[in-house]
């Protein structure tokens, strides 16, 4: 049996004040060698505790931290693609004198809704949180507050809607829709932001951890086991997960359910699915693209994930990561099968607006290189409140029962980082 973590392969040679890489890059691309000031311990974790709500953008990835601060440019909403607007505003940050122009933050599920992308006016970058051996230190524990939590959906008005979608697909309608619910939670007393996110961090330090401003006087914080795609130079990578099964405490048990999930036929077909989608996604724009037949196993501290880890050379090297990431998203993972009829299933079966759920959220720069992750694992935060979101992929062979479990499960990460109790969130 495979067990192999999302971050078996990471770079040697983090960069600093100019970004070139994403992902989980090929080893030995070209970088930037970290500063001497980047090799000490603990230049990773100086930027976690730098982390300031409002006036900060924090990401971590397997090959990267990085802090940025202050806005110089935002990228504006408009009728023209997404990769063109970046495009035209990093253009424009070289043309002002800024010599190495990065634009971060969130891309929303729903294409037509105004992106949260800023170039920021300094970025200061460190090696992975994985090795900085002072991510080992614990966070300290949440605070006590009182929760008061809503599920929207109901659980079982969410087990009503996998019904139907299932009766739909029996019928022949389409093959794959992902179908999410939120948990709405409020405090009795201010958020703290900053103490969050060191505990999603801290909890899984090889993931992709953000916290970034996704509207006024909101933020948006995950911790995401997803790549969606990464470029250096030439070289692309993506990692597409679908297919999952909560982990347990139990070790036994919890090595049965990740052997059980290698051996799932819906899981392997649901996976799959998304696995051929990305292919034909980037088949366009690569030269050489590797994808291997049979999927492995990731995990985070809640969840197995189906894993597979493609890679290719670009045929064109004026392709962005941007660009690729836009091909791609949504990916059947997020969405569903055909896209267009998935896209309708959602917004008449889920009473919500995801928003920057199951979007995209990275950092890109004028060369083209960056990474892109996919906005799961996450929650939404104003004022004393907080929005967290979980999905489930819904195929022919899956159950009401199953599904509703599964994210569940997946609200674990959140629901854990802030102490409130499982038994209210009504999974």
């Amino acid at each position: 049996m495979t067990t192999a973590h999302h971050v078996a392969d990471r770079p040697s040679e983090p960069d600093v004040p100019a970004p070139t890489s994403g992902g989980p890059a090929a080893p030995g691309a070209p970088g930037h060698r970290p500063t001497a000031a980047a090799d000490t311990v603990g230049a990773a974790t100086s930027l976690l505790d730098a982390y300031e709500p409002g006036r900060a953008r924090f990401f971590a990835s397997p090959t990267r931290t990085l802090l940025a601060h202050g806005v110089r440019a935002e990228v504006p909403h408009g009728t023209a693609p997404l990769v063109q607007r970046v495009t035209e505003t990093l253009d424009a940050q070289l043309l002002a004198g800024n010599q190495a122009p990065v634009v971060i933050g969130a891309v929303p599920f729903d294409p037509t809704a105004p992106a949260a992308l800023a170039v920021p006016e300094a970025v200061r970058w460190a090696p992975p949180l994985a090795e900085d051996p002072l991510i080992a230190l614990p966070a300290a524990a949440p605070a006590l507050a009182c929760w008061d939590i809503r599920p929207v959906p109901e659980p079982a008005v969410y087990g009503a809607a996998v019904a139907e979608a299932v009766r739909r697909m029996k019928r022949g309608d389409f093959s794959k829709v992902v179908l999410a619910r939120t948990l709405e939670l409020s405090s009795d007393r201010e958020l703290d932001l900053p103490a969050l996110l060191q505990r999603l961090a801290r909890r899984d330090p090889s993931g992709y951890t953000f916290a970034v401003p996704s509207a006024p006087g909101r933020t948006l914080l995950g911790a995401s086991p997803e790549l969606l795609v990464a470029r250096r130079g030439r070289t692309l990578v993506a990692n597409p997960l679908a297919g999952s099964t909560p982990r347990s405490a139990d070790l036994a048990e919890d090595v049965r359910r990740a052997a059980a999930l290698l051996q799932s036929e819906k899981d392997l077909h649901e996976h799959a699915v998304v696995v051929d989608a990305v292919r034909e996604a980037l088949a366009p724009f690569a030269r050489t693209l590797d994808v291997p037949a049979r999927p492995t196993l990731v995990r985070t501290a809640a969840m197995w994930h189906l894993s597979t880890t493609v890679t290719g050379e670009l045929a064109d090297p004026a392709v962005s990561a941007l660009e690729l990431a836009s091909a791609l998203q949504p990916t059947p993972a997020v969405c569903g099968t055909p896209t267009d009829v998935a896209r309708d299933v959602i917004n008449e079966l889920e009473p919500f607006d995801r928003g920057a759920y199951t979007g995209m959220v990275g950092w890109g720069d004028a060369r083209g290189d960056g990474e892109w992750v996919v906005t799961i694992r996450c929650a939404e935060a104003e004022g004393r409140t907080l929005r967290l979101f979980a999905g489930a992929g819904v195929v022919e062979q899956s159950s009401p029962e199953a599904e509703t479990a599964e994210t569940g499960a997946k609200f674990r990460t959140f629901l854990d980082a802030v102490g409130a109790d499982q038994q209210e969130a009504g999974r």
